[in-house]
């Protein structure tokens, strides 16, 4: 490995007046073309490469007039004397063959945090949504709250969103950009938020996951405390004694939010009541939302907005009608009769919660669970017990076996076996194994009618179902 051309967030900073001509290398990932468009509104001149091309992200690069190239057909050392910088996406192995092409080149490379955080989000405000769940979601929120407040925030979220693109560059002040604990290049063996200019930051949760990058909670927990010293306010979720932990030791500039200061009032289909205590003030809000866990990524939103000085009342206007992204509660169609919601739930916590939102919104339904333990953690034996508490809420559930090992570090495999068996007996509950999308496609079909609901729960492909012609006739 040879890191002579490497730059980092403070490198480029210092050679920003330098830079106008940018290559992104395996641009179709989501963060990396996302942070390619914003580059390319920020005035860039913006390019890249991939093997592969589809949409949505093929078709916004497209639309973004962004010039790509098939790798297949493509000499990188074209690439010399043509630009200044070369953005590296983290699907590079660090072993790889190409990771070896580009650093010959001689041309200064660096990770995709880097490049927004120093080329973009040093400018601006820049609010950083973290945690183990609902970072897309408290994201999108931010975003749809400060837009219906006339405030035009840029952003960059990682997923489809409805009639929006995945990122928006703007002269607003305001930028939410979803922060996650992933490492950010082969190079750069930390959080992509590390790199973030994270001004305020927003953790919703905390608890173990990304098993194939961290071998235990502390090492996640080590990557918050490298960047809280620098971020003026804190707005952590108290229910989390992870969180706790790291705030008692580096408690300055927090406001923290939880089950202690956010009462839900009143809950139904229609939407929630709900009281925040911030300040030792209360303040009464309504929304569409509904579930426990979208009140409290919700209400990180509004302390925010109220810590700026933004009135209750047109808080209120602003959350009236808000959406989930996609792939959060989405109802995709109905078969004879029955609704079928897709859901990016995998994680047990995750999974629990989204039933009991569900729940909440269909009352007289009869929830079918479809979960495919897709993540790598997820798919390890880490979870094993704790996914049958987490579905004790369904009516049925079939188990989902996306038939990949597990790249969990220090772990083995999921036992699908043996959790459909103790489904079975520790819950007295029908639980079922599905191994082929017909299977599936077979098991929703005949678990449709108009007393049930099938909410089918995976952050992969789900056996393909998604792109299925089953799905497309719904």
């Amino acid at each position: 490995m040879n890191l002579e051309n490497y730059l980092n967030y403070e490198n480029i900073k210092k050679n920003k007046s330098t830079i106008k001509r940018i290559f992104f290398y395996r641009i179709c990932g989501t963060g990396m073309g996302s942070s390619a468009c914003l580059l390319k509104s920020a005035g860039y001149e913006v390019s890249g490469a991939d093997k592969m091309f589809y949409p949505p992200m093929s078709t916004y690069l497209e639309e973004s007039k962004i010039e790509v190239h098939r790798l297949d057909d493509f000499e990188l050392e074209s690439l010399k004397g043509e630009v200044d910088l070369i953005v590296v996406g983290n699907v590079v192995s660090g072993k790889s063959d190409e990771a070896r092409e580009i650093e010959k080149l001689g041309i200064p490379f660096c990770s995709f945090p880097a490049a927004i955080g120093a080329l973009i989000l040093d400018q601006k405000k820049v609010i950083g949504l973290a945690g183990t769940h609902g970072k897309t979601t408290t994201t999108y929120l931010g975003i749809q709250v400060f837009e219906n407040l006339k405030l035009n925030p840029s952003y960059l979220v990682g997923a489809v969103l409805d009639n929006m693109p995945s990122a928006l560059m703007t002269d607003s002040e305001y930028f939410f950009i979803e922060s996650d604990e992933y490492d950010s290049a082969y190079f750069e063996k930390f959080s992509k938020f590390r790199s973030y200019s994270v001004d305020h930051l927003v953790l919703t949760s905390l608890e173990f996951d990304h098993a194939d990058i961290f071998e235990t909670l502390e090492d996640i927990k080590d990557e918050f405390r490298a960047i809280i010293p620098n971020v003026k306010q804190n707005i952590v979720c108290s229910d989390w004694d992870s969180i706790i932990d790291i705030y008692d030791h580096m408690g300055e500039n927090v406001d923290f939010y939880g089950e202690k200061n956010v009462l839900i009032k009143e809950a139904n289909k229609n939407g929630t009541s709900f009281e925040v205590t911030f300040n030792n003030s209360k303040y009464d809000f309504h929304t569409n939302l509904i579930g426990k866990h979208n009140i409290l990524n919700l209400s990180a939103i509004l302390i925010f907005a109220l810590s700026e000085g933004i009135k209750k009342e047109e808080l209120n206007e602003a959350i009236k009608n808000l959406k989930l992204a996609k792939r959060r509660q989405e109802e995709v169609g109905s078969y004879n009769g029955a609704v079928i919601i897709d859901d990016f739930a995998h994680h047990p916590t995750a999974v629990e919660e989204t039933i009991a939102a569900i729940k909440i919104k269909y009352p007289d339904k009869k929830i079918n669970v479809f979960l495919e333990p897709g993540s790598a953690t997820a798919r390890s034996d880490i979870f094993q017990d704790r996914f049958i508490s987490s579905l004790r809420e369904a009516f049925k559930v079939w188990i989902i076996n996306p038939s990949k090992k597990t790249t969990a570090i220090g772990h083995g495999d999921l036992d699908f076996n043996q959790l459909v068996k103790n489904l079975k007996s520790d819950s007295s509950k029908e639980a079922y194994l599905i191994t082929e999308l017909d299977e599936l496609i077979d098991e929703i079909k005949s678990n449709s009618n108009d007393q049930s609901l099938n909410l089918v729960m995976s952050n992969s492909t789900c056996l393909g179902l998604w792109s299925s012609d089953f799905v497309k006739s719904l």
